[in-house]
């Protein structure tokens, strides 16, 4: 009579074995995916045309010498120094750093929804492949500008290369939060888009990129202070002007609050970004 023989269970160690591979794979599939979406990125935006790397650096520098030659006219010096272009630099260059990164950001999802459908790329390679082009590419956007003011212009600042380096992160982050949140908000509700842009316009005004927070007459002065924007300005210019305090700069609540909002996006897309694309 033959024997039956029955497959051996697999040990404990093989199949933790298995686990280890299969989240390996993963990891370096998702490497391969996010990589992919960044060339992807470099060659859909900006690299369509040979200058098209230069209207990044182009928006924040013609909105510098607009703003210094409008008030110029109208002021003896600026609010803090006696440099026009510097001090507009200082509120101009991590302003937009956010703007772009947010606006990017909020994107991720419907600019690659047709790339989704492959089980090797999820909503997170789209998101990590869109905060670290367009954060590599406002980081250089940033340094070539202030590097440029430096060298031509008699400044009469002394920059901080940490605190500069700060406050872009806090740029980064709160922009990189607002965009995840967004992202989720651009696809449950298609008219939000609209509303995000209509809410956006006083922006510019309301987190002194013209002016500083210590001019602010009260009660109005308490009320900004809880605009994360104004803590971004405020810690680049102290890390351009010795003379500048800003005492009211707190990064750790900006990073708090980035984190806070980062984790009610990431939390709803997990959620529902199945459902929402495939509706």
């Amino acid at each position: 009579m033959s024997k039956v023989s029955f497959p051996s269970p697999a040990a404990p160690g093989d199949a933790s074995r298995g686990l280890r591979l299969s989240h390996k794979h993963r990891s370096f599939s998702s490497l391969r995916a996010i990589g992919a979406l960044v060339l992807r990125e470099m060659s859909t935006t900006n690299g369509r045309s040979a200058g098209g790397y230069l209207w990044a650096i182009a928006e924040p520098v013609a909105g510098i010498v607009l703003l210094t030659l409008c008030f110029s006219l109208i002021f003896v010096s600026p609010p803090i120094g006696t440099n026009f272009p510097i001090f507009y630099a200082t509120g101009m260059v991590p302003f937009l750093f956010y703007m772009n990164i947010q606006a990017k950001v909020a994107q991720s999802v419907l600019y690659s929804k047709a790339l989704l459908a492959y089980p090797a790329v999820t909503f997170m390679d789209a998101l990590l492949a869109r905060m670290i082009m367009n954060g590599i590419t406002q980081l250089l956007v940033a340094y070539l500008i202030f590097a440029a003011l430096l060298i031509f212009q008699d400044t009469r600042t002394d920059p901080q290369a940490g605190g500069i380096a700060l406050a872009l992160l806090m740029a980064f982050a709160f922009g990189a939060a607002v965009g995840v949140i967004n992202c989720f908000l651009n696809e449950a509700f298609p008219w939000w888009m609209q509303v995000w842009a209509i809410l956006n316009r006083p922006l510019f005004l309301i987190s002194c990129v013209v002016f500083v927070f210590d001019d602010i007459p009260q009660p109005f002065r308490d009320y900004l202070w809880w605009n994360p924007l104004v803590h971004i300005v405020g810690q680049t210019r102290k890390s351009f002007y010795p003379s500048y305090a800003g005492d009211y700069v707190s990064p750790a609540y900006v990073l708090g609050m980035s984190l806070l909002v980062y984790a009610i996006g990431l939390a709803l897309l997990i959620r529902y970004h199945r459902d929402l694309q495939n509706s």
